[in-house]
């Protein structure tokens, strides 16, 4: 990913070339007064950075092998109970 940091008044004036390289290159850096401001990104981009993560029960049941030989099958025994000093 090729980036390109823009001074303000830069991007002002070539406004339609920073987007071209949002959309072609990713994430373009605006600044202000030498300090990054704010980043120009492609809605592409914008939506897979706020797309909900899926759970890891989620991505195992989606998954395309038989994970129940890995797994194996679930004991049927009580869980034990623990006991701490303190």
């Amino acid at each position: 990913m090729i980036t390109k940091s823009w001074q303000l008044q830069e991007a002002k004036n070539h406004f339609s070339e920073v987007v071209e390289r949002a959309i072609k290159d990713g994430a373009q850096t605006v600044t202000k007064h030498g300090k990054p401001a704010v980043l120009i990104i492609s809605v592409e981009d914008y939506q897979k950075s706020v797309a909900p993560r899926k759970s890891l029960i989620q991505l195992l049941h989606e998954c395309p092998e038989d994970l129940a030989e890995i797994i194996g099958p679930r004991s049927k025994e009580p869980a034990r109970t623990l006991h701490f000093d303190l």
